[in-house]
């Protein structure tokens, strides 16, 4: 009995100083530079909520085979420390897509704006100064004419935090 409390007093103190070791920045902006169908940049923003929790938005535009788009992503991450500068991280979200389709696409020029829901995980090393450097994978499902499909997005992020 006497080794079951002392392992469970072990784990809860080991607990609390993991937890206070994952703290994140309050706010981080930059750029998040990524590829599902086509090459893309997006302005990238993050609001830390607690100390391992935050959301993420980024606004951006696409180029793919048939056309551009502009794109916004809304995120919500849970952030898990892996040792001390780097962090992984999971959530759900999702956005919307403005896509304008070139002559070159079947069924002419057209255009589109349809929702996606997301999946996030990635993952971080924070610098000593205060520059963060992601990379992320982003499973999306499109709800729309034109993108009713999976698509998987791979970005690399950096973000001044502040």
């Amino acid at each position: 009995m006497t080794k079951r409390i002392l392992f469970i007093v072990a784990f809860i103190v080991a607990s609390i100083s993991t937890v206070q070791s994952q703290e994140i920045s309050k706010h981080a902006l930059g750029l998040r530079l990524g590829d599902d169908d086509g090459f893309g940049a997006e302005i990238s923003y993050q609001l830390g909520l607690s100390g391992n929790n935050r959301l993420e938005f980024d606004l951006g535009w696409r180029d793919f085979d048939f056309g551009d788009a502009i794109k916004f992503t809304g995120l919500y991450q849970w952030v898990f420390n892996l040792d001390k500068g780097f962090n992984w991280y999971v959530g759900p979200g999702g956005g919307f897509v403005y896509v304008d389709l070139d002559d070159n696409f079947p069924g002419g020029d057209d255009s589109d704006t349809y929702l996606f829901i997301a999946g996030d995980i990635g993952i971080e090393y924070n610098f000593n100064i205060p520059i963060l450097i992601s990379l992320d994978f982003r499973p999306e499902i499109g709800f729309g004419d034109n993108d009713d499909d999976l698509d998987f997005d791979l970005g690399l992020g950096i973000r001044y935090q502040f």
